[in-house]
């Protein structure tokens, strides 16, 4: 008689009570509380850099927003003067000068620099012959000290011996005065920005321009698009966030130029016109020419705010024309 094998019993699988809520697992609140049994060395590592933070930024600017309510005396006594300081600054002239000069410097200098950089970027991502070396001179530059940049630019500009002058004396004509002439002093002061930050914005641009896909440089050849067609509507699109970086940190750097003014008009600031006063310039002289610290420090907060702000307003209209690759 055959032996039929027995059916094993189906294991039946834990019932689960429908009605009653599946448990979650709970968060605690204290995330980030110190906890001296787990990793307390990555806090014994963070000690100095937030020593050095709490020094060296957090408490000077805490300061410097309680010195802008307030005046130093040559004593070292602390006046508190209200908002005396920015009232002041709203009756100023000289500040406003200031003020349109720093736009003034904005407006040139920002789209010239985006500008020049992107054409260099253009021309070094071609298979040109020695490109490296050309990579470096232009670069060279940026690692240069802008006072020897500037001194150099002196002698280069100057009326009576400049090269420039020079060129204007042999043709019969009379050269401008570059580096006093108040008309002159702003070019001047740009044509050195650009000589200093141009090789930044080239470089910046062109390891964007190396990140652009080249299939798509061949599809829209295919498609017959010209070479300014393929510029206009696949590199341009495709490099819109390095465009906007560097209008943000080159925006931010004209609002602070201070060294490439200081150092062409030999700490005048453009007297007597304050040609090339700008906001940071003014800063400098209420601080250490005039001995006015409160008052230094008020137009170092309104610089902070309207930075603040300028970015922002940028920051949120960035959605129109800045376009990331989604994968």
């Amino acid at each position: 008689m055959a032996i039929q094998p027995q059916e094993q019993p189906l294991r039946s699988e834990p019932s689960i009570d429908r009605r009653r809520p599946l448990a979650t697992p709970t968060v605690s609140r204290h995330r980030f509380a110190w906890r001296p049994d787990q990793h307390w060395e990555a806090y014994l590592f963070l000690l100095p850099s937030l020593a050095g933070f709490l020094l060296f930024v957090l408490i000077p600017v805490l300061g410097s927003l309680l010195l802008s309510f307030g005046e130093l005396k040559l004593s070292g006594a602390f006046q508190l003067v209200g908002i005396g300081n920015y009232r002041e600054l709203w009756r100023d002239p000289v500040f406003w000068r200031a003020v349109q000069n720093t736009a003034y410097f904005m407006v040139a200098i920002v789209p010239l620099q985006l500008i020049f950089g992107l054409l260099l970027a253009l021309a070094l991502n071609q298979p040109l012959r020695g490109k490296l070396a050309y990579r470096v001179i232009y670069f060279m530059p940026v690692v240069t000290t802008i006072v020897a940049g500037a001194i150099v630019f002196q002698y280069l500009l100057n009326r009576d011996f400049g090269p420039i002058s020079q060129i204007f004396w042999s043709l019969g004509l009379k050269p401008p005065n570059f580096l006093s002439d108040p008309s002159w002093q702003k070019p001047s002061v740009v044509l050195l920005t650009l000589w200093k930050n141009t090789g930044f914005t080239m470089v910046i641009y062109l390891a964007a321009l190396q990140g652009v896909p080249q299939e798509l440089y061949d599809a829209a050849e295919v498609d017959g698009a010209s070479a300014w067609q393929r510029f206009r509507n696949v590199t341009v699109p495709l490099i819109s966030p390095t465009t906007f970086f560097l209008f943000v940190l080159q925006m931010i750097g004209a609002f602070q130029l201070f060294t490439e003014a200081y150092v062409m008009t030999r700490g005048s600031g453009g007297a007597p016109a304050q040609a090339t006063l700008t906001v940071v310039y003014y800063i400098y002289q209420n601080a250490f020419a005039f001995n006015r610290m409160g008052k230094a420090s008020a137009i170092a907060w309104f610089l902070f705010l309207f930075i603040f702000i300028f970015t922002f307003i940028q920051t949120r209209m960035q959605r129109r024309w800045v376009y990331y690759e989604v994968n």
